[in-house]
């Protein structure tokens, strides 16, 4: 029997209606996907590294290498078509998350 992590994709629409908490209503959200933003080379710690990586010597820290998971929990993105506040929705692990028409007939909706 195949893990259910590898069968289907996850489909979300691409509108949802929801709860607002700067509304204080049931509104139109507009769904996309989560992404973490570009790195800061400000921090501390990024500059000591750079710092420390300059010039001869190879590699200074060590790399991780040991990944232990196969799939990352996806995080919706909720923007208000009213007021344009957002909010996050987790959702459990997947390998694919498809935002808009379902293709698949057998594929899992959220």
């Amino acid at each position: 029997m195949r893990s259910p992590l590898l069968q289907f994709p996850v489909h979300v629409p691409k509108t949802e209606k929801t709860y607002c908490k700067k509304c204080n209503k049931h509104t139109e959200h507009k769904v996309t996907q989560y992404k973490a933003g570009k790195a800061s080379l400000r921090p501390q710690g990024k500059r000591r590294y750079d710092m420390k990586q300059k010039g001869y010597g190879g590699q200074t820290k060590p790399i991780f290498h040991k990944k232990a998971k196969q799939t990352k929990k996806l995080v919706l993105r909720l923007e208000c078509k009213e007021c344009k506040m957002r909010a996050q929705r987790p959702l459990k692990r997947c390998k694919t998350l498809e935002i808009g028409e379902k293709k698949n007939k057998d594929a899992q909706t959220y």
